[in-house]
């Protein structure tokens, strides 16, 4: 297994406003019904004092850069193959959310089917107080060009 370091970091170019109505979207999406995230009266007598995002709302940020997509090996796409997610500071209607993201590895597998490129980006996501409210590290696979299904 040949692995590189890290040597690009990115930074989304403007910053991802949440609002309620995407909160209420996300949850509408993924059924989700905690009343912190979709009821204003139970949420403001919650611990956070009004409704914040769920969250797996961070994985959507993965698109507010487009880190995979400068990347040779993976510039045709590829397939998710896992992601880790570090809560910080909730995510709340208002917060104005900066991406910044850093090549953090890639590697190559060989398995039964062929060759696989992995590469494993680490984006920091803060908010407008440059409180971080995530660290969240996404791995991304495609096969090796001429490998089978390649």
């Amino acid at each position: 297994m040949e692995k590189r370091a890290p040597d690009r970091t990115f930074n989304a170019r403007e910053p991802f406003l949440v609002t309620a109505e995407r909160i209420a979207d996300f949850c509408i999406a993924m059924s989700e019904t905690n009343p912190l995230y979709v009821d204003p009266v139970l949420a403001a007598a919650g611990p956070h004092g009004g409704i914040v995002a769920p969250p797996a709302f961070v994985a959507a940020f993965r698109y507010a850069d487009d880190v995979f997509d400068r990347l040779p090996a993976f510039a045709g796409g590829g397939l998710m193959a896992g992601i880790d997610i570090e809560l910080g500071a909730p995510i709340r209607a208002g917060d104005s959310i900066r991406v910044s993201s850093e090549l953090k590895e890639t590697y190559e597998k060989t398995g039964r089917t062929g060759t696989m490129n992995f590469a494993v980006v680490r984006s920091t996501l803060t908010n407008q107080k440059g409180e971080v409210v995530a660290h969240v590290e996404h791995r991304m696979m495609r096969r090796a060009p001429g490998s089978p299904r390649g």
